[in-house]
């Protein structure tokens, strides 16, 4: 496996999670990261996930991913900034992590793979990012389900 085709393989883990969750959360990419022997792809929640909704998304996780054979790592249960890091059979790490105001990410480590140039992801991403954007905003898509409980947002999606 070269780092191209760990890249392919960690865009499959996180559509196939993110196509998990019902109802659907809007997500942008965050940037795709190479070491000498590894890349790092990540995605970023742009749907508004309150407080009372954040174990029900952090449960939906832990149990497909669980499903799907991943072994679990580590969990910190932070109030505020709760994860969950798990590694797959064939080495790739795996984590969803919860920042700033709730915000989702999930990032895929692969493990040391010769090396090669690593293409964007082909994977369309739900949500828009500016293009001019220098870093990814704070979540500011509203969900009828997941914003529950969450102040109102400018921008409205269900």
């Amino acid at each position: 496996m070269n780092m191209q085709d760990a890249a392919e393989r960690a865009d499959g883990m996180l559509d196939s999670v993110l196509d998990e969750i019902e109802p659907s959360v809007l997500w942008v990419h965050g940037p795709t990261t190479t070491g000498s022997c590894t890349v790092t792809r990540r995605r970023t929640v742009m749907t508004v996930v309150s407080a009372q909704r954040r174990g029900s998304l952090l449960g939906l996780v832990d149990r497909f991913w669980r499903k799907s054979g991943y072994r679990v790592t580590a969990i910190n249960s932070h109030v505020d900034a709760p994860a969950i890091y798990v590694r797959t059979q064939d080495g790739f790490q795996v984590s969803l992590t919860v920042a700033d105001k709730g915000q989702f990410h999930f990032d895929v480590d692969s493990p040391c793979v010769r090396r090669s140039e690593v293409a964007d992801s082909t994977s369309r991403a739900t949500a828009f990012l500016d293009p001019e954007a220098r870093l990814i905003p704070r979540p500011n898509i509203h969900s009828d389900f997941w914003s529950a409980g969450a102040p109102e947002v400018a921008a409205r999606r269900s």
